[in-house]
């Protein structure tokens, strides 16, 4: 969306009408776009959800949901689209009742050409206003300029370190008037991209205005405490329960498609695992900060949660290891082919040119067969080779050649990493088939949705809609609505069932809201169906 063009969904039962309304404006010379439009509230949520549009215009009365309810509906889920109602006479008080929705204009019927041009140009006055709030530099600057004070950042920073003693925390929250209240906490890993910026926009006061929206839209709500560390901003996100990480992983997700359309700024959230102690923090930021190391894979742009993408529960070397070790276990998991065998070389040798006796080297060879037995622990690889006693594999390994061992590092790196790429790929693929197995056994219950199909697989909406969608082509609720549909196509040539029985029977407590679906879906009411089939 370029900076000076917003866009609009029309929504009305009437096609004619929305017909109507396109024509009468001149859209582009005054800065808006129409995107499309729906002819009842149910659809319209559903293109209000893909495509997230600036404007939305509908009528009141309309089938399956009303104007009112899905204005409701997206002031909730959207807070910054702007809503228009256009309503008759005898609607006007009943929608000026309403004002708890915010409503920006009422647009009374019938849609006078210059009243909407009037009304579309304040509308867009303000979304400018919004946008420039948003953007204005000196705005930005001060956003900069009020970080958080430096004895709260210092003690958070700390904190996510581990290097916080028990006896030692409670002196530091009253002197520092920190509170933590919540049940169990979690940490995120917020980065902004500075290769990808916006043209004559400083990085700096782009990554300070998703500081201030990141306060405004998710510190707020999850009582999060904010700073900055090694270039990221840091939240710890206070919950009820651990079952909260799915739906603020789902709500971060949005955030960064919301972030990325309002400032084009590019925004990866890495959402650590849930603790139920603040001095467990430490692991819960090592997690998150390695989330985010994954958008290589996963995309950036996202929320992504690292127990949905390394379901086990990760462990850390717990030794003064050397950089290269790390490095050797990251490439295991993110890197090439090369890469592997690059950093199984370099810690070799580094290894062997800090080892200044015979004791040292084999200190270091200890700590490397223990980092790789945690290393399967943490993954669930199970490789034959370290089956073994571990004291077996140690004294092998001693009396390997310089050449030898670093051939057998780089081969058992490589089998790793081929296991972990068969795990997630396998994962991914288990949800898939749990949720289609799901759906063909319980099509017909009317409170089968998105929502409840993640909580069912104890997942976030925002990791499964995208690995449903990559996987089948298809989004949940299309899959979902295509298999009734099917069943409900066969039981009308099979049964002598009546309309409203199938429809209760595929899911749809609303017959004509089902009579609706099938025609969309098959062009014809199922009436008509039956008869042109048996015909056949």
């Amino acid at each position: 969306m370029e900076s000076n063009t917003y866009t609009v969904l029309l929504v009305d039962d009437e096609e004619e009408v929305t017909q109507i309304i396109m024509k009468k404006i001149d859209w582009e010379s005054m800065g808006f776009s129409v995107i499309g439009s729906a002819n009842n509230g149910v659809k319209a949520l559903e293109m209000v959800e893909e495509f997230q549009p600036d404007v939305v215009m509908t009528d009141i009365r309309m089938p399956y949901m009303d104007g009112m309810e899905l204005a409701g509906r997206i002031k909730a889920e959207f807070p910054s689209t702007k809503i228009l109602l256009f309503t008759g006479f005898d609607e006007f008080e009943y929608a000026q009742e309403a004002i708890h929705l915010e409503v920006e204009e009422y647009v009374l019927k019938p849609v006078n050409a210059s009243e909407l041009t009037r009304v579309f140009t304040r509308v867009k006055e303000k979304l400018d206003q919004e946008i420039s709030e948003k953007r204005n530099v000196e705005t930005l600057q001060k956003y900069y300029a009020e970080s958080l004070p430096l004895l709260q950042t210092n003690f958070y920073s700390t904190l996510i370190e581990g290097r916080i003693r028990e006896e030692e925390l409670p002196k530091y929250l009253s002197d520092y008037q920190i509170s933590f209240s919540g049940a169990c906490y979690c940490c995120l890993v917020i980065h902004t991209s500075t290769s990808q910026v916006p043209e004559e926009m400083n990085p700096l006061l782009l990554t300070a205005s998703v500081q201030q929206q990141v306060k405004e839209r998710l510190a707020q709500k999850w009582q999060a405490k904010s700073f900055f560390y090694l270039g990221n901003m840091v939240l710890i996100a206070q919950l009820e329960s651990e079952n909260d990480v799915s739906e603020l992983t789902d709500e971060c997700d949005r955030f960064c498609r919301y972030v990325r359309r309002i400032l084009d700024a590019v925004v990866t959230i890495g959402v650590g695992r849930a603790c139920t102690s603040i001095l467990e923090l430490a692991q819960s930021y090592s997690g998150a900060r390695e989330a985010v190391s994954y958008r290589g894979i996963y995309g950036a742009a996202r929320a992504i949660n690292i127990r949905e993408i390394v379901p086990q529960e990760m462990g850390k070397i717990d030794t003064e290891a050397e950089s290269e070790l790390s490095n050797f276990f990251r490439a295991i998991r993110l890197g090439s082919e090369e890469e592997v065998q690059e950093t199984a070389e370099k810690y070799l040798k580094r290894i062997a040119s800090t080892a200044n006796s015979l004791q040292q080297y084999h200190i270091h060879i200890m700590e490397l067969v223990s980092a790789l037995y945690r290393f399967l622990a943490n993954n669930d690889i199970d490789a034959k080779e370290f089956s073994v006693d571990v004291k077996k594999l140690y004294n092998r390994l001693l009396e390997m050649e310089p050449d030898t061992i670093q051939k057998w590092l780089t081969d058992t790196g490589l089998a790793f990493r081929e296991e972990l790429i068969r795990a997630r790929s396998s994962s991914t693929k288990s949800y898939i088939r749990k949720a289609e197995e799901y759906v063909r056994n319980n099509y017909a219950d009317e409170t089968l949705s998105l929502d409840f199909i993640c909580e069912l697989l104890g997942v976030s909406n925002s990791y499964f809609s995208t690995t449903f969608k990559r996987e089948t082509g298809k989004s949940f609720t299309a899959y979902l609505t295509d298999y009734r549909m099917e069943q409900a196509s066969r039981m009308l040539i099979e049964t002598n069932e009546k309309s409203y029985v199938i429809a209760q029977n595929v899911g749809y407590t609303d017959s004509n809201y089902f009579s609706y679906v099938f025609k969309r879906r098959f062009g014809v009411s199922p009436s008509k169906y039956r008869t042109e089939h048996i015909k056949e």
